[in-house]
């Protein structure tokens, strides 16, 4: 056999063992798609890396969507204090998760629902957790953003389309079960303030503009992190409830400082006149 024809056949050879590989990922896609969101288990450290991206501790309750054998919500427990809920829509995952916790002493802290997790009342979630598909996190993305501001969001590998994170962290993963990149990546988000509009104090005026925790106030940039609102070299604000509190200010915006601005008036874009 001449070398052409030796070349020629282990290009054969590769060829066939690809589509094998293929076909074997594509079955494996098939089963995964019998759910709406597969279960795939996150490694540990994974896991521990979720819980320190978003700082948490004895005051959080950690809920977790698409919760597996519950351990995001059981190490929340048992090394970080925290209380959570894991919501798992597979009955059998539901009553390991129970027990999981029972045997780790920490089930008088946790609870696992069997639920959709779009039934799931996230209001009282300070951080919430997420090893879902994509489109998953886009469609729950609207309800994320109205939650209390400085909620913490952690997604395992998967973004939230255009509302890029605060903070990525790459960890290494050799117990990962897909993907060729043993690698995964914890995104974190802050959940922001809606403080777009224009605000008013007498006879000041604010107007600001807003893609997720990017503004602009009056024009310059600046950022939203969580309830605060920070323009560097110019102004800091606060939202406090309904108001608007600037908590310093220098520069063109200094005659602001210490003022609670609250919204426009009905229509939205002007300050009422004293």
């Amino acid at each position: 056999m001449d070398a052409v024809a030796a070349r020629l056949l282990q290009s054969l050879h590769a060829l066939r063992n690809a589509a094998a590989a293929a076909m074997a990922f594509a079955a494996a896609l098939a089963l995964a798609a019998s759910e709406d969101v597969p279960y795939v288990v996150t490694p540990d450290n994974v896991t521990l890396a979720m819980l320190e991206a978003a700082k948490v501790g004895p005051s959080d309750r950690v809920i977790d969507l698409g919760s597996g054998d519950g351990r995001i919500v059981i190490v929340a427990a048992k090394r970080f204090g925290a209380r959570g809920l894991g919501v798992e829509i597979v009955p059998k995952l539901v009553e390991e998760s129970r027990e999981n916790a029972r045997r780790a002493g920490v089930d008088s802290r946790v609870e696992f629902k069997e639920q959709d997790l779009f039934a799931t009342d996230l209001r009282d979630a300070s951080v919430i957790t997420m090893y879902l598909l994509p489109e998953v996190n886009l469609e729950l993305r609207p309800r994320i953003l109205a939650l209390v501001p400085g909620t913490r969001i952690v997604s395992h590998d998967w973004e939230m389309g255009d509302w890029k994170p605060d903070r990525t962290v790459t960890v290494d993963a050799p117990d990962k079960k897909i993907g060729l990149e043993k690698k995964s990546r914890v995104h974190l988000w802050v959940v922001p303030a809606q403080v777009a509009g224009v605000w008013c104090a007498a006879d000041k005026r604010l107007e600001i503009t807003q893609q997720y925790q990017q503004v602009k106030v009056n024009g310059r940039p600046g950022q939203v992190a969580g309830a605060a609102i920070d323009v560097p070299a110019g102004i800091a604000l606060k939202l406090e409830g309904a108001r608007l509190r600037v908590t310093s200010a220098v520069g063109r915006y200094a005659a602001l400082n210490g003022l609670a601005l609250g919204r426009a008036g009905p229509t939205g874009t002007t300050c009422p006149s004293r």
